[in-house]
């Protein structure tokens, strides 16, 4: 169902150093960003960066609302990870307008940041 092509290196180099992933999170409500996938009928895609930079360059028109917010590795693993997989989202790593990034499944893009997880 997804991109076979796996995250971008510069994203996986950055996170491993950071331990972190970014995503957008509504100031009011404490929603995420999430949205429909470019590439598939019915699914959603939750979009992450690998920095806050980047992140942050989103929050402009109807995200506006939103911050970036740090998710640490550890805390993707334990926590995210079972509550998207029950929505059935998708990832979106590194996501431009214009779909310029690449959707995985949310198993697949788990297992690639658990082995970038120091302990």
């Amino acid at each position: 169902m997804t991109d076979t092509n796996p995250p971008p290196a510069d994203f996986m180099a950055q996170v491993q150093v950071t331990q972190t992933l970014w995503a957008l999170q509504d100031q009011a409500s404490e929603g995420w960003v999430v949205l429909d996938s470019i590439n598939f009928e019915n699914a959603d895609v939750m979009p992450v960066w690998s920095s806050m930079e980047l992140a942050k360059s989103h929050c402009v028109d109807e995200w506006q609302d939103y911050v970036p917010m740090a998710i640490t590795l550890a805390d993707w693993l334990e926590f995210w990870v079972e509550d998207l997989a029950e929505d059935n989202v998708l990832i979106g790593v590194e996501w431009r307008d214009g779909g310029e990034y690449i959707e995985l499944e949310l198993v697949e893009f788990s297992q690639m940041v658990a082995k970038l997880e120091t302990l």
